[in-house]
């Protein structure tokens, strides 16, 4: 807890003063977002929803078939962190984890994570009576043929449990350094 705390109850009624203090506030106890994704990462933990592995595994896997490709470190914590929002948004899960790692990655990264949903249903949506073919609206952008490549490579393949797969721990130092160089992006 802080000693000082603002006097205002609308923001509107906040003086520079009050927001330098936030800021200062803010600055010292900063929030630890590296550990709170990788700890959204595994409340993936024992979600199986009849596959082989659960969500976390397939997490796991999905970075290490990236990492085993030499994709770049950007990419391999893309691939470790695409179905972070599972858990909490599972009708648009893709969206949830492209909002959370928005500031720390790319613009392209961000589109590929926030359309994989879409492109993986390439592999399964036919089996529920959907359009397997619905990512063809997006045939045109420039990250079609890298977004459709990480599902097919690794997305789609990351269900084997018997793929030699490297920890959390392998990839924890990536996601710390991917998450400690927020741009200046707000959405």
């Amino acid at each position: 807890m802080f000693d000082k705390t603002v006097d205002y109850i609308h923001m509107a009624d906040g003086t520079a003063e009050d927001y330098a203090m936030l800021a200062a506030n803010s600055a010292a106890n900063p929030i630890p977002v590296a550990d709170n994704v990788m700890g959204l990462l595994k409340g993936l933990i024992g979600n199986n929803d009849g596959n082989k592995i659960d969500r976390y595994q397939h997490s796991l896997q999905t970075a290490t078939r990236a990492f085993n490709d030499d994709a770049d470190e950007e990419m391999t914590v893309v691939a470790l962190l695409h179905d972070i929002g599972d858990l909490y948004a599972p009708h648009n899960h893709s969206a949830f984890a492209a909002s959370v790692l928005r500031p720390y990655i790319s613009d392209d990264n961000h589109w590929l994570v926030l359309h994989h949903g879409i492109f993986q249903g390439y592999f399964y949506f036919h089996h529920y009576g959907r359009d397997r073919d619905a990512r063809e609206q997006f045939r045109d952008h420039p990250m079609f043929e890298k977004t459709a490549e990480f599902c097919e490579l690794w997305d789609q393949k990351s269900f084997d449990p018997d793929y030699e797969t490297m920890t959390l721990e392998d990839f924890e130092p990536m996601v710390r350094r991917i998450i400690a160089k927020p741009g200046e992006k707000f959405v």
